[in-house]
């Protein structure tokens, strides 16, 4: 049951080969898994999956999900409400290139997945993914990330926006800078422009009444350009 895919309004995210990537809402998660570690009945409630196309039509391909996926679909704190973001190829600290993801939903947690190797699903453990931040987005996600020259931003419900550096293909585990304002619900859906790689400005819509439009030095959240109020 359930499992749509509507991730506040973003769409799917697609690599270089094709591949494509969704981020599930909560819903039937199989964890009776077969020989190969996928949901025994095709059912990925919860979860980020990568779609393939084989013998002209898609095929879930690899996954990742949760140690305490199903009780997080049955608490509506599951990841649906965000999409997932790829990252540029980066080298890690002993030189080979990753290719990773970031995601997160209404449990708060910020999550990265390596796109080649996602994890699948572990009873246990969430040791299977990449990196996991608990807490991380207090508030949860209702929106989408952004990216710009080796960091990710994320706009919770009801707080800051947030910025994590990315060194060596590893995220930061606490906020490089965050913005003086708090953005209530739906949160906020960071969007950056710059010249080339100078000049960045992350904007947002805080949705208040009225509505009001801040520009932020991307380099540094707690430099507020410009609001329209």
């Amino acid at each position: 049951s359930e499992a749509a895919l509507w991730n506040s309004g973003g769409g799917p995210a697609v690599d270089a080969e094709g591949n494509i990537f969704v981020a599930v809402a909560n819903g039937t998660f199989d964890t009776s898994l077969n020989s190969s570690g996928f949901p025994s009945g095709g059912d990925y409630g919860n979860a980020f999956v990568k779609l393939t196309l084989e013998n002209n039509a898609l095929a879930a391909t690899d996954y990742w999900t949760m140690d305490n996926s199903n009780s997080e679909s049955n608490g509506d704190i599951d990841l649906g409400s965000g999409g997932i973001m790829l990252l540029p190829d980066m080298e890690d600290s002993d030189g080979n290139v990753r290719h990773l993801a970031v995601g997160a939903g209404k449990d708060q947690s910020l999550w990265v997945v390596d796109r080649d190797n996602m994890g699948k699903y572990d009873s246990q453990a969430n040791a299977t993914i990449y990196q996991a931040f608990a807490n991380a987005l207090p508030g949860g996600i209702f929106s989408n990330p952004a990216y710009f020259d080796g960091r990710v931003y994320f706009g919770p419900v009801g707080s800051v926006i947030r910025a994590f550096d990315l060194n060596a293909a590893r995220l930061s585990g606490s906020p490089a800078s965050t913005t003086p304002t708090s953005f209530g619900y739906p949160g906020a859906t960071p969007s950056i422009s710059a010249n080339g790689s100078s000049n960045a400005i992350l904007w947002a819509v805080e949705n208040s009444t009225p509505a009001v439009l801040h520009a932020y030095d991307a380099t540094n959240l707690g430099n507020e350009l410009y609001n329209s109020n």
